[in-house]
């Protein structure tokens, strides 16, 4: 199968489980939003060495926040609902109820019937306000919101209670093979660009590229991941190589998404928007089907679409 004279190879991306949030933070400004958005959600580019996979899911109009403020929408992806609790109010903690003019807001409905799914935010940070923090519940259509208003130095940090979380999938993934960097780092852009317009995926590594692609373990043994040489164009010649002869750099994308549909349609619009003139191949990482349950062959998803 080719895409505009690319290679689609006949492997499959393995992704697994995680639990996963949104996080709607709001400001008086569209750059105040950007900020908190940024701040909020960096380092979080692996939970192989961080504490979840977090990114700006989307920038929000004033008529999509609770409060009517500009706003920007922030995904988390955690492997428990505990470990993603402790690591969104860490970073609202630190990265939101820091920033001047920011609210915080729950971005994931609370079902009935769903309500231990839910992870306490500002019911943890409203210890901040040392007693003076104010509990104000609001009426919403069938739902009953409660909000905190803490105190600081500005105003007041507003944050809703509690906030919900999901089952979503972690470690969908894609891998651009091309004849220059040059080359490769333009395909890759154009997938991140194309996939960022879809709702309910992240892409939680610089930019949204990674370029250090790595396999399971290591020969110190105190590494959990290490380079994956075989696909290091550098080393051809010095280690058995997965790299056609033409090929001269690699960039991977790894996807986080809310759901199953979302994944394989982020994927397909990615893929598609990198196949072209120096790109070689598009290929997949996996472990042969032993490190989770969601495959996702790339063939099936691109199945139609040869040219």
């Amino acid at each position: 199968m080719q895409i505009r004279g690319t290679l689609i190879a006949d492997t499959f991306a393995e992704a697994f489980a995680m639990t996963a949030s949104r996080v709607i933070v709001s400001a008086e400004s569209r750059e105040w939003a950007q900020i908190a958005g940024q701040v909020a959600s960096g380092y979080a580019s692996s939970v192989i060495g961080c504490d979840c996979e977090a990114g700006i899911e989307r920038e929000l109009t004033r008529e999509e926040t609770p409060d009517g403020f500009p706003g920007v929408s922030l995904l988390f992806f955690g492997f428990s609902r505990d470990a993603l609790e402790k690591a969104i109010t860490n970073r609202v903690a630190q990265s939101i109820l820091t920033c001047p003019t920011t609210a915080c807001y729950n971005g994931l409905p609370i079902r009935v019937g769903e309500e231990k799914r839910a992870i306490s935010i500002g019911g943890q940070l409203r210890y901040f306000g040392d007693g003076y923090q104010i509990s104000k519940q609001i009426k919403m259509g069938a739902d009953s919101k409660r909000f905190w208003r803490i105190p600081v130095m500005d105003g007041e940090f507003i944050c809703e209670d509690r906030f919900g979380t999901t089952k979503g999938i972690g470690g969908g993934n894609f891998l651009i093979l091309g004849k220059s960097r040059a080359a490769t780092l333009a395909a890759a852009t154009r997938s991140v660009q194309a996939i960022r317009r879809l709702p309910g995926v992240l892409l939680p590594f610089p930019g949204g590229i990674v370029r250090s692609g790595s396999k399971v373990g290591s020969r110190y043994r105190k590494l959990k991941a290490s380079t994956n040489e075989a696909y290091c164009p550098t080393l051809k010649g010095l280690v058995p190589s997965a790299l056609p002869d033409e090929v001269n750099a690699i960039y991977e994308l790894v996807l986080d998404a809310l759901d199953q549909a979302t994944m394989k349609e982020a994927m397909k619009m990615g893929i598609v928007a990198a196949c072209g003139e120096d790109i070689v191949q598009i290929s997949a990482g996996n472990y042969g089907g032993k490190l989770g349950p969601f495959h996702f062959h790339l063939r099936d998803i691109c199945a139609g679409l040869e040219s």
